[in-house]
This record gives structure tokens, C-alpha cells and sequence, in this order.
């Protein structure tokens, strides 16, 4: 069970809450993980031993020792924070967030770009013995990572049963690097549906729609059990991976951050629009385009020279972040 960092200041708190804020931001864009921010920003071991550390024996520790000895014990003051981060993101940053991928997609997607570029070097430097395994992984994560990349997002109906295990699949993939858990939900289809749930909710609070609170407060209660259920067991499954196949692991890490790059590539073609929650034709289907024919292609301008700083930036924003984690530890 995680112990809890005493040492902690208020100063660091309230890294730590910026931190989430930074993961949050990543998780509502289909394309970028969380996980990867909680990596470079020296989070990512500490967040899945927190995270396994809620096991049956939580009751054992509340009933022996009591709420005070359990929330040390567990690490929950690190969780708290970090959540209410992550939260505070998503619900004040992500029509920031869909504004600008809607505005301004090229000059984004190449600012996550150098972002997950740089990150997949520094995760690299944790690979301490190349071999056969660890070279078989990289190539493995890439190739996976690809795949979900080009794979046809599907169109499949909304029933509870298969909220809970989206619920279970994408949470997975939100604390891997590299693999976004919203692209997961848009693939398996129910990204319309949990984002539609949300808004939804909050519209029927609104005018006090009884009828409407039930169904969309249960799709999202649905949701969040799946999470809980998949990030529970995910989580032990991956610590026991970085105990037992340190450098197999990051190496598959590695690879799951190469083959994202596919995604993030900033110019696209779009091929196919679908309607969203709120009656809105966006994009579905893209097709990855060089900057020398996107404008003949799309009749937009490539914005080159402006994508190539903002890809530095990311750039070197995460080493930035990697020397700041670095110098705290």
C-alpha cells in the first residue's frame, strides 16, 4: 500500500493540482494522454502505486486503525489533489481545448506533436538494457499504438453493459503514455454518448429535468464504476510489470508513444464527418497529409513555419518539465 508523502509542502501541492489540471487537459483530446504528462512530470510510478493501494485490505486498515491512519496509508492526499486537478481541467479547459482544435488544429496537433516526440526520448533513457525483449517491445508498442491510430472509430448503440467495459478499456489507456483513453472511447464508440451523458446532465440540471438527470446520471455513474473497475486492476497488473520488466516496460511504453505520432501528425485530411451530441458535422475519419500539399489538398493554409515553432515549443516544454520533476526528486 502507497505511504504518504509527509514531506509535501503547499508549494508542491499546488504542482501537483497544476499537474492534474496538465493531465486533464490531455485526456479530453482524442490523441493525447494523460499518462504521458504524469510520466515527464515525475508522477507516473507514485500515481499507480496509489492507485493499487485501494485493495480490499482498505476496510481491514478503516476498521483496525481507523480513517486518519488509512487516508496516510493510502496516499489519498496525493489522489485528492491530483484528481481535483484533473477535474477542474476538464470542466473549465475543455471547450478551451475543442475551440482551439476546431480554430486552430494544425498549430495544436503540432504542439502535442514535439510534446509526445520529446517524451518518447525521455521515457527511452529509463531502458537500461537493450536486448532482444526490450527491442521486441518497442517494436510491439509502436505497432500497437499505430494500429489503434488508423483503426475505424465504431458506431455501437449505448447500452449500459457496454458504457461499464468502454469505461473499464479506456481508463486503461488514459494512465498508459502514449495511448489517449478519448481516442479508445472514440473507437469503441461510445465517446459521443459519455461526452453527450456530461453535457447532458448538466443541461438537465439546469431546467431541473427529473426524467433526464436519471438517464444521464446513470450513464455516468456507469462510466465512472467501469473506471474504477479497470483502473483498480490495470494498475496492479502494471506495477508488477515495472517490478518484474523494468526496461520491457518502458520500452513498450516507448513504442506505444512512436506510434501514437501518427495521430498527432498536424496535417489532415478529413474523409468522413460524423454528427456529434450536439448536432454539430465533425471530423471522423482523417488522413495524414504532407504540409507541401495540405493547402492545394484542404484549401486551408499548412501554417508551417508557425507549426514548426509551436512543435519546439512542446519540445522543449517537456524537457522543461523533466529537469523541474528531476530537481524535486
Amino acid at each position: 500500500m502507497a505511504e504518504e508523502t509527509n514531506s509535501r509542502s503547499v508549494k508542491e501541492y499546488v504542482f501537483l493540482y497544476l499537474k492534474g489540471m496538465t493531465m486533464g487537459a490531455a485526456d479530453v483530446v482524442p490523441g493525447v494522454s494523460g499518462g504521458t504528462i504524469a510520466f515527464i512530470t515525475g508522477i507516473y510510478e507514485e500515481l499507480l502505486e496509489t492507485i493499487k493501494g485501494f485493495n480490499l485490505s482498505v476496510f481491514k486498515t478503516l476498521k483496525e486503525e481507523g480513517i486518519k491512519a488509512t487516508w496516510q496509508k493510502t496516499n489519498a492526499t496525493f489522489l485528492v489533489v491530483l484528481l481535483a486537478g484533473i477535474f477542474t481541467s476538464v470542466i473549465s479547459l475543455a471547450k478551451g481545448i475543442t475551440y482551439l482544435l476546431d480554430t486552430y488544429p494544425v498549430l495544436l496537433w503540432a504542439f502535442f506533436f514535439g510534446l509526445i516526440v520529446a517524451s518518447s526520448l525521455i521515457i527511452s533513457k529509463f531502458i537500461k538494457d537493450w536486448n532482444a525483449k526490450t527491442i521486441l517491445a518497442l517494436v510491439v508498442g509502436s505497432a500497437v499504438a499505430y494500429y489503434i491510430t488508423i483503426a475505424a472509430p465504431s458506431q455501437i448503440p449505448d447500452g449500459l453493459i457496454y458504457i461499464f467495459l468502454s469505461g473499464c478499456i479506456a481508463i486503461c489507456a488514459m494512465i498508459l503514455p502514449g495511448i489517449s483513453g478519448s481516442f479508445i472511447l472514440l473507437l469503441l464508440g461510445a465517446y459521443p454518448t459519455v461526452l453527450g451523458s456530461i453535457s447532458g446532465l448538466v443541461d438537465s440540471l439546469k431546467v431541473f429535468d427529473i426524467e433526464l438527470i436519471i438517464k444521464f446520471g446513470t450513464n455516468i455513474a456507469i462510466f465512472i464504476a467501469g473506471c474504477v473497475v479497470g483502473i483498480i486492476a490495470f494498475s496492479n497488473f502494471l506495477s508488477w510489470m515495472f517490478k518484474k520488466a523494468y526496461s520491457t516496460t518502458m520500452a513498450l511504453l516507448t513504442g506505444f508513444m512512436i506510434g501514437s505520432l501518427n495521430k498527432v501528425w498536424p496535417w489532415k485530411e478529413t474523409t468522413e464527418f460524423r454528427i456529434n451530441s450536439h448536432g454539430e458535422e465533425v471530423p471522423f475519419l482523417q488522413t495524414n497529409v504532407s504540409p507541401m500539399n495540405f493547402e492545394g489538398i484542404t484549401g486551408e493554409p499548412s501554417q508551417l513555419w508557425f507549426a514548426i515553432a509551436l512543435c519546439i515549443a512542446g519540445f522543449m516544454l517537456v524537457f522543461i518539465m523533466e529537469k523541474m520533476a528531476a530537481q524535486k526528486g
